[in-house]
């Protein structure tokens, strides 16, 4: 097969010193600094802020609908039209890029924010903590950190795909919870150099789920459990309180 080199494109990660490209044939692909590939844009340092940046874009646009239209439709009818058209602006592919800085989590937040300010009208006062209290809900975070938890539900069971088990050492070579098959942490340096990585992170979120969630019998109890489940003690960078000349705390 010939390889179309239009279709082709060239991404690099890491530090260097000048552009770089690659021959193939006779034709030349240029080192570019982003690169969308289905429907993720990749940048080269792995930050996702473009691609995240585009999200919000797109679910900014959902919101000055709903908000048009919101005096005329029902509580309920407006719960139904944000679960379907913001929220699903953040379902696809969190895994990806879940673990961005946390300027992008708290413009995700606002919007977040003014989501549940449009449902709910009257409660105008409310905090965003005490929106989504009243909503019954969660953060965009912390629903992304439920499908990291549903993925290494599945990784124990059996469930995922290959390539995505070999990413999580064990300790044994069973992934049956009965056999009470434990995850190994592997040792990293920084958040640049493995903090912020699903191997990493994975299991630190796993170790976080209640026992009675992990023994679940089957992924749809699992991830029926999972939904009232609110992470507490997360490790990453976005659930811990940066203080200035001191650092990251939890």
């Amino acid at each position: 097969m010939k390889l179309n080199t239009d279709k082709c494109h060239l991404i690099v990660a890491g530090n260097k010193f000048e552009q770089i490209w690659v021959k193939v044939g006779e034709d030349q692909i240029w080192e570019k600094k982003e690169v969308k590939l289905l429907g993720v844009t990749i940048d080269n340092e792995l930050k996702f802020e473009n691609h995240v940046n585009i999200i919000c874009a797109k679910a900014n646009k959902k919101l000055s609908a709903l908000s048009r239209m919101s005096n005329y439709l029902t509580l309920n009818k407006k719960r139904t039209l944000f679960k379907a058209f913001f929220e699903s602006q953040f379902k696809f592919c969190p895994l990806i890029w879940m673990f961005h800085n946390n300027r992008l989590n708290t413009k995700i937040n606002k919007l977040h924010e003014r989501a549940l300010r449009i449902i709910y009208s009257n409660d105008s006062e409310l905090t965003f903590d005490e929106l989504l209290d009243k909503d019954n809900s969660f953060c965009i975070h912390h629903q992304n950190i439920k499908s990291l938890a549903i993925e290494m539900f599945k990784v124990v069971n059996n469930l995922s795909e290959g390539m995505i088990k070999d990413l999580f050492l064990t300790n044994d070579h069973s992934y049956s919870l009965r056999s009470k098959a434990k995850f190994i942490i592997p040792r990293v340096a920084s958040v640049s150099n493995g903090q912020n990585s699903l191997r990493y992170l994975g299991v630190k979120i796993w170790n976080l789920v209640p026992t009675c969630i992990k023994q679940s019998e089957t992924l749809q109890i699992f991830k029926t459990r999972i939904k009232c489940w609110k992470p507490v003690n997360c490790p990453c960078k976005i659930c811990k309180t940066y203080i200035s000349n001191v650092g990251y705390i939890n």
